[in-house]
């Protein structure tokens, strides 16, 4: 409590309360490495030590931080360490970290150039160099989202906005009610925030047209050809830069050059959640060929760049259809800036957290090589992981083209399949040393290996491919 408290006890007090956080913070950090992954405890346990009922006197601000520390401790997962491998999840970087601390006490509100000056220049900033780093068209803008999915909901506004234009349509002013119908087209294995975005933005989850995928979950191009509606109406169309399961990539280059030829007005997104690093990398970059050719692209900052979360990426190469789609109507006492850029008009978001100041900090620290390091780094770590998996007689279902691994396994007496593999997986999590997930692929299921974390090293992955064996040699 500060009630009562002069502003410079408040201000002792304040740093002997951070102090004390930080002392708290790297006493987690330095635990990684030996901690075990998975949570200690469930809803139940963590209920009772949390819960109860609002009492009616505050406690002192260290107290309450050392209470919670203690009490939230074994229910917290150790994603931000080396061994885990779920969800395409990365680290922190640790100056995106600092930085995301400055980020808090500075307590921007990071929409109006009046509000932050350094938040919005710094917007400007990373949004330059990212747009460098990811071999993205020289003028693209771009919005610092929450995450890919609002990433996916501000580049597919600006694309409807502007394929409803083209058709004599102001979907700002006047909605979708009476307006021309837009077909969208996106491959079978579209990850699921497509749909969702498409769901936010009243364009409906199942009413797009679906193009077969091959046994990768890449855009088969006869397909593509196939499904491409006829005539000139609205168009909207999604590739896809890394599935979420094998990492393989739709056929971009070639699939614009067809979808440009057949339709030269349709825009073109590219759901590049993690893949899109792969630009930074002259060794994977192929993968992206012809990428710059669409209209838009997302991707996660809290993936491959390791920042804190919340960070995703909006980039439009048509800034106009950007600004037009997401800029709110005016309000009489906001102060809007001329030559400045104001924030909210680039991402679904007034008020939001100045999430620049992270990503400069990584970018800074990194440096173009530091970025395609740890894009390489990731890469050659994953194909020692498939290796070691296959050396031992576990089936890898993908190429191993990026980050992404999927493992099946045959229980020794020739049993279900889906089942052990089930069982394995349970069994590594339960263990603690490493975190994976699970999926279903094809109807087959797998253990689901994601490495895109900055401090995971050789000595991490050897040995989770121990405990994985383990698991997998139990009966």
């Amino acid at each position: 409590m500060t009630d009562g408290l002069t502003r410079s006890t408040r201000r002792t007090t304040d740093r002997v309360l951070l102090r004390r956080t930080a002392e708290l913070a790297s006493d987690f950090l330095e635990s990684l490495d030996e901690r075990p992954v998975a949570p200690r405890a469930g809803r139940d346990e963590l209920l009772a030590a949390l819960g109860g009922p609002l009492p009616g006197a505050g406690l002192p601000a260290t107290e309450v931080i050392e209470d919670l520390a203690t009490s939230a401790e074994p229910g917290v997962v150790g994603m931000a360490g080396p061994r885990y491998f779920g969800f395409v999840i990365g680290g922190s970087l640790p100056a995106a970290l600092a930085a995301d601390w400055l980020t808090s006490t500075w307590d921007q509100n990071a929409g109006l150039f009046a509000c932050g000056p350094s938040a919005s220049v710094v917007e400007e900033v990373v949004g330059s160099w990212l747009v460098d780093l990811l071999g993205l068209p020289e003028g693209t803008s771009i919005g610092l989202t929450t995450g890919c999915q609002m990433a996916h909901v501000t580049c597919l506004a600006a694309a409807r906005h502007r394929v409803l234009e083209r058709a004599g349509w102001d979907v700002e002013d006047r909605g979708l009610f009476g307006a021309p119908e837009i077909a969208v087209v996106i491959g079978s294995e579209a990850h699921a925030t497509i749909p969702t975005a498409l769901q936010y933005l009243g364009m409906g989850r199942t009413r797009v047209i679906s193009v077969e995928s091959d046994d990768q979950g890449r855009m088969r191009l006869e397909s593509l050809a196939e499904a491409l509606p006829a005539g000139n109406g609205p168009l909207i169309v999604s590739l896809q830069a890394g599935n979420v399961n094998t990492g393989s990539f739709d056929p971009i280059g070639p699939a614009i050059e067809l979808i440009r030829d057949r339709h030269p007005e349709a825009w073109i997104h590219v759901d590049g959640a993690f893949g899109l690093w792969a630009a930074a990398s002259p060794s994977y970059r192929q993968l992206l060929d012809g990428h710059a050719g669409a209209d838009s692209w997302a991707t996660d900052g809290h993936k491959w760049l390791n920042v804190p979360y919340d960070c995703g990426y909006a980039f439009v190469r048509d800034p106009s259809a950007h600004a037009d789609a997401l800029s709110p109507p005016g309000a009489a006492y906001i102060v809007y800036g001329s030559a400045e850029r104001d924030e909210f008009r680039w991402v679904p978001e007034y008020s939001r957290r100045a999430r620049g100041f992270p990503t400069y900090a990584a970018l800074r620290s990194l440096g173009r090589n530091g970025v395609r390091g740890m894009v390489e780094r990731g890469c050659r770590l994953a194909t020692r992981m498939a290796d070691g998996l296959r050396d031992s007689g576990v089936e890898i279902l993908n190429d191993v083209v990026l980050d992404q691994i999927l493992a099946r396994f045959h229980p020794a007496d020739g049993g279900d399949a889906d089942a052990w593999t089930r069982q394995v997986i349970s069994r590594v999590q339960a263990d603690g040393t490493c975190w994976l997930s699970g999926t279903t692929w094809h109807g087959m299921a797998a253990m689901r290996i994601s490495i895109v974390n900055w401090s995971t090293t050789e000595a991490d992955i050897d040995r989770s491919l121990a405990a994985i064996l383990e698991a997998a040699r139990k009966g």
